[in-house]
C-alpha cells in the first residue's frame, strides 16, 4: 500500500493477516471521532479480532507480552511486532522502525491493547467490497492497455515509429504529463507519496513554497500546474492523432521557451526555493526544443494557416475544461 493508506488498524490487521480492503478500512478508521485503544478495540470487533487492554506498571514486563501489540507511546500509538534481547521492532505509518528496548521502555506508557484474532475474521462484507476493488484495478488496467494499442496503432498507420526524434517527443510528452500531474495534485493539496518523494530532490517543501507563491498562477486565473498538463497532453495527443501538427507544435514550444528562463530565475533570485518538479518541466520544455529542432520539425510556419488557429484553439478549450473540473478533486488522496 502507498503512505497515505495506512493507518494504524490496516497495519494491524495487515500482520495479523486479516483479509480486508484499504478504502473501506481506511474511511472507517478516519471517520472515528476520537482515535483512542477504545476506539480501535471497537473498530477491530467488527473485523472479528478481539483485543483486550492493559496497563502494565513494570515496564520490563512488556517483553512478555504475546506479538503483535499496540503500544502506547509518548509519541503516539505503534503496533510492537518483535522484541529481541535488545532492541524492539516496530510499525507506525506503514513503517519498519527498530528502536533499543531501554528506549522503548521509557517512551513508553505500559498501556498496550493486545488483539486476538477470531475463528473467520475479516472485514464485514469484505467479498462485496473486494469485488469493487477488483472492477475498479480492471477498469483501469484495461484503459491502460486500451491506451497503449491505440497509441501503437497511430504510430504504425502514421509512419511515425522510424523518426527517432519522434520517440523523444513521445517519451518527453509522457514525462511532462506525469511532472505536471504531480504538480496538480500539489497545487490541489492531494496527497501523494511520490509527488513528496520527488519535490524533496532539490530542497524539502521547495515545491510546496513555490506554489503557494502569487507566481504559481497565470495571473490568478488558470494555475501553471494546469497549463503544463493542458500543454504535455494535447501536445502527445495532436502528435498521434494529426502528426502534421508537428511543426505548429515545435513553434508554440519554442513561445514557451522564455517561461523557462523566468521561472529558474524567479526560484532562485526571488523565491529563493527550488521547486523539483518546476524544474524538470522547464528541461522537459527545452529537451522538447531539441528534438524539434535535431528531428528537422521546425519548417516555415508563415504565413499562418487556419490548422494552426485550431490547435491553439484546442488547447485553451481544454485548459478550460480542466480548469472547470479540477476544484471537485481538491483535498482527496492519490
Amino acid at each position: 500500500m502507498r503512505a497515505a493508506d495506512h493507518t494504524l488498524v490496516t497495519d494491524l490487521l495487515t500482520v495479523l493477516k486479516v483479509p480486508f480492503t484499504k478504502d473501506y478500512t481506511r474511511q472507517r478508521f478516519e471517520s472515528m471521532p476520537f482515535k483512542t485503544l477504545f476506539g480501535v478495540s471497537q473498530l477491530l470487533k467488527e473485523y472479528g479480532v478481539e483485543s483486550k487492554g492493559y496497563k502494565i506498571e513494570d515496564k520490563t514486563e512488556l517483553t512478555k507480552l504475546s506479538l503483535p501489540f499496540i503500544a502506547q507511546t509518548e509519541g503516539g500509538l505503534i503496533i510492537v511486532t518483535a522484541i529481541r534481547n535488545d532492541s524492539v521492532g516496530y510499525l507506525t505509518q506503514g513503517i519498519a522502525e527498530t528502536i533499543p528496548l531501554k528506549e522503548f521502555e521509557e517512551i513508553s506508557t505500559g498501556v498496550v491493547l493486545i488483539p486476538s484474532v477470531g475463528h473467520g475474521a475479516r472485514e464485514p462484507e469484505y467479498g462485496k467490497h473486494l469485488s469493487k476493488v477488483i472492477i475498479t484495478t480492471s477498469k483501469s488496467i484495461l484503459l491502460w492497455i486500451l491506451a497503449g494499442v491505440l497509441s501503437a496503432y497511430l504510430i504504425v498507420i502514421h509512419d511515425l515509429w522510424h523518426y527517432w526524434s519522434f520517440w523523444g517527443l513521445f517519451a518527453v510528452d509522457c514525462f511532462g504529463i506525469w511532472l505536471t500531474y504531480m504538480l496538480v495534485q500539489k497545487s490541489l493539496s492531494i496527497k501523494s507519496h511520490v509527488a513528496d518523494k520527488v519535490c524533496g530532490v532539490l530542497q524539502e517543501g521547495g515545491c510546496d513554497s513555490i506554489l503557494k507563491t502569487s507566481a504559481s498562477s497565470f495571473f490568478g486565473i488558470f494555475s501553471w500546474s494546469e497549463v503544463g498538463f493542458t500543454y504535455f497532453g494535447v501536445s502527445l495527443l495532436a502528435m498521434l492523432i494529426s502528426p502534421a501538427t508537428i511543426h505548429w507544435l515545435s513553434l508554440i514550444n519554442i513561445c514557451c521557451l522564455p517561461f523557462t528562463i523566468w521561472s529558474i530565475s524567479y526560484q532562485k533570485f526571488v523565491a529563493k526555493h527550488w521547486c523539483t518538479l518546476c524544474v524538470c518541466v522547464q528541461a522537459s520544455l527545452w529537451l522538447q526544443f531539441i528534438c524539434y529542432l535535431l528531428g528537422g520539425w521546425m519548417k516555415p510556419v508563415f504565413p499562418l494557416d487556419l490548422g494552426f488557429f485550431a490547435l491553439g484553439a484546442t488547447f485553451v478549450m481544454v485548459l478550460l475544461a480542466l480548469n472547470k473540473v479540477l476544484p471537485s478533486f481538491t483535498n482527496k488522496e492519490d
